[in-house]
């Protein structure tokens, strides 16, 4: 059996600087691999599904792609979900599908190297560590970076059937 390199999207170098999205979660930011954004758009009320867990927004077409939205607001309860201007969703290329995540608001794109990163305690606030690659301190920020594709991809998102997710 081969063991998944968790860090493989942290650079291959010490040096190699990866660029990654950071947005926001109530008073926690968090960053994400640039290369799985497709595009960043306002929120707009999705069309919602029967019986979907409360985190799963609902589904948008997106220019004839059905788009499952997804709140990680509501998903990791950190605080309350209100719909703001700088409410933003991020549509992101997950394996084989397109996914939105509904975030407070987007900060910025950011350089990070494999060596600052540091390895995530066992007690990270809001996501499980399993879908943590680290933290990132940048001048007084505190990052989380996310490993959002093990976390899409996860069983407890409900996104993919069970022969999706075993590759």
């Amino acid at each position: 059996m081969v063991q998944e390199n968790t860090s493989k999207d942290l650079g291959d170098e010490r040096g190699h600087a990866q660029e990654y999205l950071t947005y926001t979660l109530g008073p926690e930011e968090y960053a994400l691999d640039i290369l799985k954004v497709q595009e960043i758009r306002g929120y707009e009320t999705p069309t919602t599904i029967a019986n979907a867990p409360s985190f799963l927004k609902g589904v948008i077409n997106l220019r004839g792609t059905i788009v499952p939205i997804v709140d990680l607001r509501i998903k990791f309860n950190v605080g309350v979900a209100d719909y703001t201007p700088f409410t933003v969703v991020i549509i992101l290329n997950i394996g084989t599908r397109v996914v939105g995540i509904v975030v407070d608001s987007v900060s910025d794109v950011t350089m990070l190297r494999q060596d600052q990163i540091r390895a995530a305690p066992e007690f990270a606030a809001t996501v499980d560590t399993k879908y943590i690659n680290g933290l990132c301190t940048l001048d007084e920020r505190m990052l989380i970076v996310v490993d959002i594709e093990r976390l899409m991809l996860s069983k407890e998102m409900a996104l993919v059937d069970a022969t999706q997710n075993a590759h």
